[in-house]
C-alpha cells in the first residue's frame, strides 16, 4: 500500500502538514511494508529538502498513491477519483459551504476518511489539533489583555519559532489580580490549561472561585455540569446532558459576575443552552471584559462572538448594549479574541503532535485488520459512490434538501 502526503492548497494556505519527516521516517521503520511518497510544496512548516534528508520520496505527482493524506478540504477540481482519503473536510455537520466537496467525492467514488470521525468505539476523537487550538488560544488571549490594559506587548504566535518560544514570552509577564475562568475538560481546554499552569497562576475550585476574593490571579476550570443546571432543580448528569440537553438551562451567569478573563475551551453541542446571551452580558453585574473564544461557535453560546477572526487581525471589541463590533479599546467593549484557525499559528508543534497520534492510532489499523475498527468507524464514503451506514445521516445533505 502507498501513502502520500498531498500539498495543501486550500486559501489561505495552511502550512500544517499529517506527518513531519521525523514521523514519516519513524512510520517507515514501524511498517516497513508500506511506500510512502510527499507531494512537492513550497508553503509546507517542513522543507522538501527536509523531507528528501530523511530518505523520503519528494515528488510533484502522488496520484500513483493508494492513500492520500491531507489537512484542510482538498479542492474539487484536486480529488483524484478511487482514492482513500484523509482530512478535514467540514462536512459532518452538514456545512452548506461543502455540500459540492462531498458531492464529488461520492462521484468519483473516493473513499473519506474525514479526521473528526476518527474516533474510538464511545464517540471521543483520537486525533486533532485541540491541543494547539488551546494553547495558541490562551497565549492570544493574555496578548489582548496585555494590550488593552497597557500591561505588556507579546508578539504574535506567527512570529514564534515554537512552542518553547511562545512559553518564554510568557515568562516575561507580569499578571494583576485577577480571575480567569475556563471552561471545558477536552484536548482543548487542556491545552489553554497547561499555559495557564505554565504562568504559574494558581488554580481554585469552584465554590472558592465563587464566593473569594484574592490577592492575586486565580483560574477556574468549569466542566459542564458547572455551567449547565437542570430546569426542574434535581442534579444534572453529564452523559444524560450529552445525549439531551432540552431539560438544561445555563448556569453561567454565576460565573459571569465574578469573571474578569474567560477562555471558552469547551465543545458545544447542538441544542445545548447558551452560556451566555446578549440579553445576559447587558446585565449591570456581568463582569466579563475579555474573552479568548477557541471554539468559536459564531453568533452562538457566547454571546460576544459575533464573528471569527484572523491570524493578521485577531481581536475587536463587542459592545454588549448596542450589541456590534468596536474597536477593542473601547471602554464599553467586551475585548474578544475569536481566531478560527488557531493550530495554524503554531505549524511545526502541531504538526509533530498530530503526526504522533496518526501513527499511534490510525496506520496500525491498515495493517491490523482493523482489529478496532478505527477505520470502519472512521469511512464515510466507500468506493462505489454511496454514504456509510454510519453517515447515511447526510443523504438529504448531499441531495440538496438540507
Amino acid at each position: 500500500m502507498k501513502f502520500g502526503i498531498i500539498r495543501e492548497r486550500k486559501n489561505p494556505p495552511d502550512r500544517r502538514v499529517v506527518f513531519s519527516p521525523e514521523k514519516l521516517s519513524e512510520f517507515k521503520e514501524k511498517f516497513p511494508q508500506a511506500t510512502i511518497a510527499v507531494e512537492s510544496s513550497d508553503i509546507r512548516v517542513f522543507s522538501d529538502q527536509a523531507y528528501k534528508d530523511a530518505g523520503l520520496e519528494v515528488s510533484n505527482d502522488v496520484s500513483d498513491c493508494d492513500v492520500l493524506l491531507g489537512v484542510k478540504e482538498v479542492p474539487v477540481e484536486a480529488l483524484v477519483p478511487n482514492k482513500k482519503y484523509f482530512y478535514f473536510s467540514h462536512t459532518i455537520k452538514k456545512q452548506p459551504y461543502n455540500r459540492k466537496l462531498l458531492k464529488a467525492m461520492l462521484e468519483r467514488n473516493i473513499e473519506m476518511y474525514d479526521h473528526e470521525t476518527i474516533v474510538k468505539e464511545s464517540g471521543a476523537r483520537l486525533i486533532g489539533f485541540g491541543r494547539y487550538a488551546g494553547l495558541v488560544g490562551a497565549y492570544n488571549g493574555f496578548r489582548a489583555f496585555g494590550l488593552r490594559e497597557g500591561l505588556f506587548n507579546l508578539p504574535k504566535v506567527e512570529t514564534l519559532a515554537d512552542l518553547d518560544e511562545v512559553k518564554s514570552e510568557l515568562d516575561k509577564i507580569t499578571l494583576p489580580n485577577i480571575k480567569i475562568l475556563l471552561t471545558g475538560t477536552g484536548k482543548v481546554a487542556y491545552g489553554a490549561k497547561e499555559i495557564l499552569d505554565h504562568l504559574q497562576i494558581k488554580q481554585v475550585s469552584d465554590a472558592l472561585y465563587l464566593t473569594a476574593d484574592f490577592s492575586e490571579p486565580v483560574y477556574c476550570m468549569a466542566d459542564v455540569m458547572e455551567y449547565n443546571k437542570r430546569v426542574d432543580g434535581k442534579v444534572g448528569e453529564k452523559y444524560a446532558f450529552y445525549k439531551d440537553p432540552s431539560g438544561y438551562e445555563s448556569n453561567f451567569m454565576p460565573y459571569a459576575k465574578v469573571t474578569d478573563f474567560f477562555i471558552a475551551g469547551h465543545f458545544y453541542g447542538d441544542g445545548a443552552p447558551y452560556l451566555f446571551t446578549r440579553e445576559d452580558a447587558k446585565h449591570p453585574e456581568f463582569r466579563i471584559k475579555y474573552v479568548a473564544d477557541v471554539s468559536c461557535d459564531i453568533d452562538g453560546p457566547v454571546a460576544s462572538t459575533i464573528r471569527p477572526s484572523t491570524i493578521a487581525d485577531p481581536i475587536y471589541g463587542y459592545d454588549p448594549q448596542t450589541e456590534s463590533e468596536v474597536d477593542f479599546n473601547d471602554e464599553r467593549a467586551i475585548t474578544v479574541m475569536a481566531v478560527d484557525n488557531l493550530p495554524c499559528e503554531l505549524p511545526k508543534d502541531a504538526s509533530e503532535g498530530f503526526g504522533e497520534m496518526f501513527l499511534e492510532h490510525v496506520i496500525p489499523a491498515f495493517y491490523n485488520n482493523d482489529k478496532d475498527g478505527i477505520l470502519e468507524r472512521a469511512k464515510m464514503t466507500t468506493n462505489d459512490g454511496k454514504l456509510t451506514e454510519r453517515y447515511a445521516y447526510l443523504q438529504d445533505y448531499v441531495d440538496g434538501k438540507e
